[in-house]
């Protein structure tokens, strides 16, 4: 058979995970920290001013609905309440916003390079994860400022970050790969994310809710978002019932984190499947 004769095969580019794990995770803490370290890069006041966008807004809604609405007066420790929704809220809308364009912006890199491409999405939540662990630092000082005696539960918190984690990382990875060929999903995203703000308890509490519209709160926890907040809350603040209380059960809890997890299944499956030929379409 001369090699005119050889059947053509189709060339596939680097799948999502080619090379392993093990080379998966290197790469991704690598890109990770070195744009973390890029981004405050001849900054004077460096990592401050991640933390000044939370603390700015936190100052806005607590003027504003505690001082002047007086929305908070009945919530003990509602400034606490306050800042640590909107330093998690921030953590996902600062790691799904900065991964949409993220493909795109490396576009030399994925042209010129052989490595799993999953690396860019969740080095995108892994960097957005370094500014949560420092925000949440100076969340616990606050806290303990504030009067919060610390207890047992706070180390609860671990678990609901890694929830947090794996469902901005879930997304991350749908949205980067869309944008790819479809660029209006950053304009579609800044609005669901304006949505989802407002579907979560950061400044509107579930006890809020509870009152106004008691037949709505189980579907509204079905958020995972305002899971992981309410929870987070009756762990670290306490003064309200975990969200199985308010969602009339322990087996309700299993519809919030079926969504976390079909989530973070739908993303990777679209990412991987995209993969191999995001070179061709970049």
């Amino acid at each position: 058979m001369t090699v005119a004769e050889l059947p053509l095969e189709e060339v596939t580019g680097p799948s999502a995970l080619g090379g392993g794990w093990r080379r998966f995770v290197r790469l991704t803490w690598l890109v990770a920290t070195t744009d973390f370290k890029l981004t405050y890069f001849g900054s004077v006041l460096g990592y401050f001013w991640s933390l000044l966008q939370p603390l700015l807004f936190f100052g806005v809604l607590y003027l504003m609905f505690d001082i002047v609405l007086q929305l908070g007066k009945e919530t003990p420790n509602f400034p606490v309440i306050l800042l640590m929704n909107i330093v998690l809220f921030t953590f996902f809308q600062t790691a799904t916003a900065a991964s949409i364009p993220s493909v795109v912006v490396r576009e030399g890199l994925v042209r010129k390079m052989h490595f799993p491409r999953l690396v860019i999405p969740v080095a995108t939540a892994v960097t957005s994860s370094f500014n949560l662990c420092l925000n949440l630092i100076v969340v616990l000082g606050f806290m303990i400022v504030y009067g919060v005696e610390p207890r047992l539960t706070w180390f609860l918190l671990l678990p609901l970050l890694g929830l947090l984690f794996a469902f901005s990382a879930g997304i991350a990875m749908l949205l980067s790969s869309l944008y790819v060929r479809y660029r209006d999903v950053a304009q579609i995203w800044g609005v669901i994310i304006q949505a989802l703000f407002y579907a979560s308890p950061v400044f509107i509490l579930i006890e809020n809710i509870e009152k106004r519209a008691p037949q709505v709160t189980r579907y509204y926890l079905f958020n995972p978002i305002a899971a992981i907040l309410q929870q987070a809350r009756h762990w670290m603040v306490g003064g309200t019932p975990g969200i199985s209380t308010f969602m009339g059960g322990a087996v309700w809890v299993l519809a919030p984190f079926a969504i976390l997890v079909g989530t973070c299944i739908l993303g990777f499956w679209v990412f991987s499947r995209e993969a191999p030929g995001i070179a061709e379409e970049l």
